[in-house]
């Protein structure tokens, strides 16, 4: 078995610390050794290294170009490594917080409503939400898991489908009432379509999908979210285009109606994505089986 190349942890965390503070003695402090101490350990470290790490004039000391280059390295392995260590401490026996990066609309519409059941069920896990639609990395954004829109290739996750969806045209009752109500496809022409900034096919993937052709239409405001969408439709903004399970409240209060009852099936489908580095951690575990357990149930 290979060895790994690497030099003493107490020799680094010395170093580091040097660094940070561009003092022996503070970082002896720091430390709760002697200053003779830190200075033997850095001393040991560039003996191994066989490169200077600081340069030192007459009371002070600076890092070299190596040295800089080399700090960089040991301060992000160190905060990893105490991150984890933080990680599994507050993961005992599934305690600890659980970071669940959600799509604003589908966190507010779906998962949010059902996670008091969560809460009663498991309250030793605290739960941190944030709204996150972007590019997924779960380092960046301090995730364990995240609720995604796509078709399922996310890499170095483990990835789980949740549901999929059913797309429908809606908008605002007052349109209806105006002098151009929607009775047919054709009366589109008349209208703007609001689209979604982040599913820019979703009008062609319907047109096809209703066996028509996209007609001249006018565009109206391209949104970020669903639910500014939702909105924007009921201000009479023009007609959209909506997952039927987030639009449900307003179709039954009738602040939105359905003109032409023809809805599709969506290009994609909802997943739980899972950093696989912490797919074993208890609480990560916990909420991949809660979750999935409700969707199995139907609810």
């Amino acid at each position: 078995m290979k060895r790994r190349l690497l030099p003493s942890l107490n020799a680094l965390r010395t170093f580091e610390a040097v660094a940070r503070h561009s003092s022996f003695t503070r970082a002896a402090e720091e430390l709760n050794v002697t200053q003779s101490a830190a200075s033997r350990l850095v001393a040991s470290l560039e003996n191994y290294l066989q490169v200077p790490l600081f340069s030192r004039r007459s009371r002070r000391i600076e890092l070299t170009d190596q040295g800089r280059f080399y700090n960089q390295l040991v301060r992000e392995s160190l905060d990893l490594m105490e991150a984890g260590t933080i990680e599994l401490i507050s993961s005992r026996e599934g305690k600890g917080t659980l970071s669940i990066g959600m799509l604003p609309t589908f966190g507010t519409r779906w998962l949010l409503p059902r996670l008091p059941s969560f809460q009663e069920a498991y309250p030793e896990i605290s739960l941190n939400i944030i709204s996150s639609d972007g590019e997924l990395d779960f380092t960046k954004e301090r995730i364990d898991v995240a609720i995604r829109f796509g078709h399922g290739n996310w890499p170095d996750a483990i990835v789980d489908l949740l549901m999929g969806e059913q797309i429908q045209l809606v908008c605002s009752p007052k349109l209806m009432q105006g002098p151009h109500p929607i009775s047919s496809f054709d009366d589109l022409i008349h209208h703007r379509l609001i689209r979604h900034s982040t599913r820019p096919n979703s009008w062609e993937h319907w047109f096809r999908a209703v066996g028509k052709g996209r007609p001249e239409v006018r565009w109206g405001p391209s949104l970020e979210h669903f639910f500014m969408i939702i909105e924007a439709v009921i201000a009479g903004l023009g007609v959209a285009l909506l997952p039927s399970f987030l639009i449900a409240d307003e179709i039954q209060k009738g602040t939105l109606v359905e003109p032409l009852p023809t809805s599709v099936v969506g290009p994609g489908a909802y997943y739980l994505v899972t950093s696989a580095a912490k797919a074993e951690l208890p609480r990560v575990k916990t909420f991949r089986t809660w979750i999935l357990g409700n969707i199995s149930g139907g609810e």
